[in-house]
This record gives C-alpha cells, sequence and structure tokens, in this order.
C-alpha cells in the first residue's frame, strides 16, 4: 500500500490494480509488476543485454528463474517478512514458509540455477539474480530466521549485491529497515528442524 500513497485517485488513474512499483510514460500509460518493469528497462536500454540476454535461449532461462520467483519462491515471504511494513503476522504462518524455504525453495537456487555458473544460469549477473537477491534481505526481519538462511545463499545474495554497486544504497535501507525491526516476530525462531544449516 507505500503508506496510503497507492490508493489516491491520481495513483489508481495511473494504475488501477494499485501496486507499487509502477513505471509510468510519458504518454501517461504505465506498467506494473516489477518482472515486467525490468524487462522492459532491459530492452530498452543500450546496455540492457547485459542484465537481461537477447538470445532467446538464455533469455528463456533468466525468464524461468524470474516466474519462478514470482509464483514460488515469493508467496513464501509476505508471512515471514511483511512485518517489517507493519503489516499483520503470523508466526506459525512464517515457520511454515521458512520450512518450504529451506526444504525445497533455497535447494532449488542452489543446485539447479547455480550449478555451475556464480549467478542463475549466468556468469554475470542478470535481473533475474536482482530480483532474488533483494527480496531474501526481508528474511532479516526476523534475526533467528536470517541465522537458518544457508551460507551458500547468504553468500550468493551478496556477490549480487556487489554486481550491483548502485543499488547499495536502497538495499543498505531494506537491510537497515528489516535489521532494526524489534516488533511482534521479530525474536521468533524458525521450527527447530530449520535451525542447523
Amino acid at each position: 500500500n507505500a503508506y496510503g500513497k497507492t490508493r489516491t485517485p491520481e495513483f489508481l488513474a495511473i494504475n488501477p490494480c494499485h501496486t507499487c512499483p509502477t513505471l509510468e510514460f510519458s504518454d501517461g500509460s504505465a506498467v506494473w509488476e516489477s518482472m515486467a518493469i525490468m524487462r522492459y528497462l532491459c530492452k530498452s536500454s543500450p546496455k540492457g543485454d547485459a542484465y537481461y540476454p537477447t538470445d532467446p535461449e538464455e533469455a528463456a532461462k533468466i525468464d524461468m528463474v524470474m516466474d519462478w520467483r514470482q509464483t514460488t519462491f515469493s508467496p513464501c515471504f509476505p508471512s515471514i517478512g511483511y512485518i517489517i511494513f507493519g503489516m499483520p503476522q503470523s508466526d506459525e504462518e512464517a515457520k511454515k514458509n521458512f520450512k518450504i524455504l529451506r526444504d525445497s525453495h533455497f535447494k532449488t537456487l542452489t543446485s539447479i540455477f547455480l550449478k555451475e555458473t556464480k549467478f542463475c544460469f549466468s556468469d554475470t549477473p542478470t535481473i533475474a539474480d536482482l530480483s532474488i537477491a533483494a527480496i531474501l534481505t526481508l528474511i532479516k526481519g526476523r534475526s533467528k530466521f536470517w541465522v537458518a538462511v544457508p551460507q551458500e545463499v547468504k553468500d550468493y545474495q551478496q556477490r549480487v549485491f556487489d554486481a550491483f554497486p548502485e543499488t547499495k544504497e536502497n538495499f543498505d535501507m531494506l537491510s537497515t529497515m528489516c535489521t532494526e525491526y524489534s516488533g511482534d516476530g521479530a525474536d521468533v525462531s524458525p521450527l527447530e528442524c530449520c535451525q542447523n544449516n
């Protein structure tokens, strides 16, 4: 809800789905959904192919990772990390979703997408990596959950952040919001089975 600003008549005129991010074009039209925006920015920028390949097969792999991020990986995060934005939370739901991350999704990331490369299906970083690394930060809102994240996943996130130094200010801001959160749920431990790497 971006603190109420996505429900104003002005914003709803641009994006009736009231989501952010939203990218408004000079003609007043707009696109929303972060993955669509990142693809557009890469396709419309002179050096965008460095982050989103033009080769159809390579692009399909990056698209696959981005679709996986949106449909499979990302749904685990609201219950874990949206508490930092003041949204209602359930510790039990957070534990359940963290277990899914630990038992399945982190393994997909490290043993499939990163099996032979430093980044997802690539030796250089792409927008798929940027989208995954960013959302991982939300786990820091529950410090004991972050401790239980496999080191291989943390190392991957740091590689991505190092590869995008121009985003440091934004990621540092999000990380600080998460690590300084001390409200309900901040001190909860993940399920016992998830505490050992």
